[in-house]
């Protein structure tokens, strides 16, 4: 038997279940922030034709903002470096003063 997801994404699965959406456009949503709660009222209706249907509207708000069409794989954040401040950089790019070669 499958374990129930925790309790924070629940939501999540009862709108991708309710929504068809897949799971990179669940991940897509997620990071942009999006409701799962309000879902029902983004989605298009019959009498709506000018929405976009929700799975649509879900990737092009995420290529306007990321300008990418999906979201980076998981190990790509764990392996980045954490940033170096400024003022170690210019150190290591000037030479050293007072040796002579």
């Amino acid at each position: 038997m499958a374990k129930a997801p925790p309790a924070k994404l629940q939501p999540w699965v009862e709108a991708q279940r309710r929504h068809h959406l897949t799971d990179v456009q669940v991940q897509m949503a997620r990071e942009l922030g999006l409701n799962p709660k309000k879902f029902g009222k983004l989605d298009t209706h019959r009498q709506e034709p000018w929405k976009a249907p929700l799975p649509q509207f879900i990737e092009e708000i995420y290529y306007k903002r990321f300008k990418r069409s999906a979201p980076l794989p998981k190990a790509a954040h764990s392996v980045s470096k954490p940033p170096v401040p400024k003022e170690h950089e210019a150190e290591d790019q000037q030479p050293a003063q007072g040796r002579d070669s």
